[in-house]
């Protein structure tokens, strides 16, 4: 989305098009779970990294993925850390 030294185009149009492309968005940053959860934005699934190193990211992350296929299939918002992944289904 965002070129190499290119501008942020913000949170909102990078969720637009993961959903457009029907993508799972993985992220660092705690807004896509405001704008999921709380303003309720439409997505194609959203796994949110917290308390991980970087040298483990990759692995808690794909745990993350396999453990949760089916429901960030169908556009759970999921929080993932070494010792804890939860998944919160959306809410249709």
């Amino acid at each position: 989305m965002q070129a190499i030294g290119g501008a942020d185009p913000g949170d909102e149009p990078i969720l637009r098009r993961a959903l457009s492309e029907g993508r799972v968005l993985i992220t660092l940053d705690k807004d896509f779970g405001t704008l999921a959860v709380v303003a309720r934005k439409a997505h194609s699934g959203i796994v949110r990294m917290r308390q991980t190193r970087t040298k483990d990211l990759v692995t808690v992350c794909l745990r993350a993925l396999a453990f949760f296929s089916e429901e960030l299939a169908a556009g759970a918002f999921v929080v993932a850390t070494p010792k804890r992944i939860r998944a919160r289904p959306r809410d249709d």
